[in-house]
């Protein structure tokens, strides 16, 4: 067996806690990465803090990128020495994984949520006589070594950013950028709101500046936030302190918008967001509600006499073999300078890091073991 480290979670809103595991060795299918770097997701303390049904002690993480130490049987495709990014798992024989939608895939739960392999609901990591959840995202990188499976790998070729940072585009920045580039494909000359101006909300305004829209609007509290979201392509920015958003919007782009894309999870933003849609707009939604069970109100005809649209929006619809690298490529290009948002921490303080970036004083935190 390999040792690791680990940030480890024991348990609701308590800090993490580096500890020394053992790491099993892969088995079929599956391969060690020695972790490089991985970003802190607003997903990871959503799972440690308000999924009650989650094991503990768990390690968490799932925006890893590394390098392969080891492979188990039946792995093809790769070999020891590939540099990777680490995203989610899914089980690529159901019809949605057929039809290129993994992130919408039949086991997405199981394979991503368990903390173990769905195959015999073992774990990877142990601390002495004590089993530790892994396969987080089929992954857990929050450690210096992970199990995972070939399917949640992408080979790194040809990238002008560091291997450490690259595995931030293995949720956050894809989802932001799937959403507007896959999800709602925004034709050039259209106009979107995006509301909150974190990883994934910029990483949206990124993207819309790819595809060509032409009012680009970005709804942030945070001056500096607001500042970097005009640089990186935004047209309009707006305080939300600063009165009715649906008003503010509408004084924008007076018809209404053709797309909103909400990252907060703030069911008066997400109402504001559907009053500011124009004719057969669309709106997704990717913000975790800090309330279990929030919903908001929809008029069924206000919805059905402009053909409005509402998306549930996993991993930006992302299929991520074919889309990461889509992204690494404008990276390398200077269309997507996502590299622009990280500041890397070590992974032994990540909880400094995590009342960083709560105070807004990061952007995107990358943990480096």
């Amino acid at each position: 067996m390999t040792t690791c480290t680990a940030a480890v979670a024991h348990g609701p809103h308590a800090d993490f806690v580096l500890e020394e595991l053992t790491v099993q060795q892969p088995r079929a299918g599956e391969v060690l990465v020695k972790v490089a770097g991985v970003g802190l997701c607003h997903t990871d303390l959503v799972f440690r803090d308000q999924i009650a049904t989650y094991p503990f002690p768990a390690v968490f993480g799932h925006e890893g990128a590394g390098v392969i130490e080891a492979i188990g049987e039946e792995v093809e495709g790769f070999t020891v020495g590939d540099q990777v990014i680490i995203g989610f798992s899914s089980c690529g024989a159901c019809p949605r994984c057929e039809e290129g939608l993994p992130s919408y895939c039949r086991n997405f739960v199981p394979l991503n949520y368990a903390g173990m392999r769905v195959t015999d609901g073992s774990q990877a990591y142990a601390n002495g006589d004590t089993a530790v959840a892994s396969h987080f995202f089929g992954q857990s990188t929050f450690a210096t070594h992970a199990i995972t499976r070939t399917r949640n790998l992408v080979k790194v070729e040809n990238s002008a950013a560091p291997l450490e940072v690259l595995g931030t585009l293995a949720c956050g920045f894809q989802t932001g950028a799937g959403a507007i580039m896959r999800t709602f494909a925004c034709p050039a000359g259209s106009s979107l709101v995006v509301f909150g101006g974190g990883p994934v909300g910029l990483a949206a305004v990124m993207a819309a500046k790819l595809r060509g829209c032409a009012a680009i609007i970005l709804v942030e509290p945070m001056a500096s936030r607001r500042s970097i979201g005009a640089e990186l392509g935004a047209t309009h920015v707006i305080d939300p302190n600063d009165g009715d958003l649906a008003t503010a919007i509408r004084t924008i782009v007076p018809e209404g918008v053709d797309f909103a894309f909400d990252t907060t999870g703030n069911v008066a933003v997400i109402e504001a967001g559907m009053a500011s849609l124009g004719s057969h707009g669309a709106i997704g939604l990717v913000g975790v509600p800090r309330e279990a069970g929030a919903s908001i109100s929809v008029n069924i005809s206000a919805l059905m006499t402009p053909g409005h649209r509402i998306y549930g929006i996993i991993e930006g619809d992302s299929d991520q073999q074919g889309f990461i690298p889509e992204l690494i490529a404008h990276h390398a290009a200077g269309r997507f300078p996502f590299d622009r948002l990280v500041q890397t921490y070590r992974l032994s303080e990540i909880n400094e890091a995590i009342a960083a970036q709560a105070r807004g004083e990061c952007i995107k935190v990358v943990l480096i073991p």
